[in-house]
């Protein structure tokens, strides 16, 4: 028990976690628990996972922001090679940080990780040469669910780290490179999400 520290409502923002296991390593390797309940529930945390995913991302590739219509999930992640800016942005429509977005580093050194409940958008920018991110759902994927938002939305605001061009400029990336002149790799799909409030609209 206790080989976790957990700091809760990171960025003045309810329900978001970031969370560092206990390391122990000496000049052979290291050992982490990667993920305890009872640990978990200890700080509060007692979601119940039900699918675990993993991508592979190369520099400058930017995934998001991503949201799930009808079957919102809860995500823990962590990075297991390499090193990305994670990013979670608030959508409960009744919260007072509504449209307010935190970003974590996660690496394979500082072995963070990140939990984004129900209700919130979620991206990633790929800092490292790759990088294989991990995460736990609490709910599955449904597809035709997803919805999404425009990564450089300017009401959002998110300030990725790394990132030079002009801001917002275009949706599409182009003109947007690391500041090692990695140009900027985004899908299809993530090219064409609009802004916060043309995605929603509250009476």
């Amino acid at each position: 028990m206790g080989q976790i520290k957990v700091e809760k409502n990171v960025g003045g923002i309810s329900g978001l976690c970031v969370i560092e296991p206990k390391v122990f390593g000496d000049n052979r390797g290291y050992f982490v628990e990667t993920y305890n309940q009872k640990d978990m529930a200890a700080e509060g945390l007692d979601m119940v996972f039900v699918q675990d995913n993993q991508s592979c991302s190369t520099k400058g590739v930017l995934r998001g922001l991503h949201f799930q219509k009808e079957f919102p999930q809860g995500k823990l992640v962590r990075v297991t090679r390499g090193r990305v800016f994670d990013v979670a942005v608030d959508l409960r429509a009744d919260s007072e940080t509504y449209g307010k977005w935190f970003g974590e580093e996660l690496s394979e050194d500082n072995f963070k990780q990140f939990y984004i409940p129900e209700g919130f958008a979620h991206g990633f920018l790929v800092l490292s040469d790759m990088a294989e991110f991990c995460y736990k759902c609490t709910d599955f994927y449904h597809p035709g669910d997803e919805g999404g938002l425009a990564w450089n939305d300017p009401e959002i605001g998110i300030v990725w780290p790394e990132l030079q061009g002009e801001y917002p400029g275009s949706a599409s990336g182009e003109g947007y490179t690391l500041t090692d002149g990695t140009k900027l790799n985004l899908s299809e799909k993530d090219q064409l999400w609009l802004g916060l409030k043309d995605t929603f609209k509250f009476s």
